[in-house]
């Protein structure tokens, strides 16, 4: 199993940054990738960006965060992590990193089998 725990939210006016981390423990080599996704309020769940765990760090975003949001892993601290930049009050949600170990799709939750708690963002205008 793995365990996840995200950090780094808060509150930010917009334009602003916040850079979010997912500290992963356990069988982590055991991992394909990470993802990040959020959820607003009176909203789905959505995918956000997903990196793979090892081997080529081939990335993928959703499109309304693409030049603004990068994501990025440090294998040695086992973390993964969330660079915000020119944030916007539509990217306020709770926050959540996952894990997959196979057939991983940002459009399909159910390949993520590990999830932290999530962090709360907020952006005010």
């Amino acid at each position: 199993q793995v365990q996840l725990v995200e950090s780094g939210g808060g509150l930010v006016q917009a334009g602003g940054s916040l850079r979010l981390s997912c500290a992963a423990s356990g069988r982590t080599f055991e991992s394909y990738a990470m993802g990040w996704f959020r959820q607003a309020p009176g909203k789905e769940r959505e995918f956000v960006a997903t990196i793979n765990w090892s081997g080529t760090s081939t990335t993928y975003y959703v499109d309304s965060v693409k030049g603004r949001f990068t994501i990025s892993r440090d294998n040695a601290k086992n973390t993964v992590y969330l660079q915000m930049n020119s944030l916007k009050p539509e990217d306020t949600a709770v926050y959540y990193c996952a894990a997959c170990v196979a057939y991983c799709s940002g459009a399909n939750l159910s390949t993520y089998k590990n999830w932290g708690q999530g962090t709360q963002v907020t952006v005010s205008s």
